[in-house]
């Protein structure tokens, strides 16, 4: 099983669709297996958008994702990275298909909502960035065999 990093960011939280958010990846299959309810810090901010230190907008990301509160979750699944993703639809908002999250809720790049991992190898560090193990919770749903083979 895969795990994903999916964060919905202050402007989801904002804009009161944490719920929406959660549903459409219950309904997709995916597992939650850890989610918080926090105020990221610059650090950890500055450690999760880090492959951006060099580009023109680094800051003003960074002050964007920690201007509220944000909610994290680690999902798991089989392929939950490329799942996750189609769920959440093209990181342009405009460019995103309807019935996507982004696609069906946003407008700007700068307020897409929600953020998920873009890689298998990503996905684990970044779980690994704002879970604990111990905050992990691996379980199996009844109805898991009407959705992984």
């Amino acid at each position: 099983m895969e795990r994903t990093l999916i964060i919905v960011k202050p402007d989801g939280v904002q804009r009161g669709l944490v719920g929406e958010v959660i549903k459409r990846f219950e309904a997709r299959g995916l597992r939650i297996i850890g989610m918080k309810f926090m105020q990221m810090s610059r650090e950890l901010a500055m450690k999760h958008y880090a492959i951006h230190a060099e580009r023109p907008f680094f800051n003003a990301l960074v002050d964007y994702i920690t201007s509220a509160p944000v909610v994290v979750m680690a999902l798991e699944g089989t392929n939950a990275v490329a799942a996750a993703r189609q769920t959440i639809g093209a990181t342009k908002p405009h460019e995103a298909a309807a019935g996507t999250i982004r696609g069906d809720f946003a407008l700007e790049i700068g307020r897409n909502l929600v953020h998920g991992s873009d890689s298998v190898e990503n996905g684990i560090a970044e779980v690994n960035n704002f879970f604990a193990a111990d905050e992990l919770v691996s379980w199996s749903r009844n109805v898991d065999p009407w959705i992984f083979e």
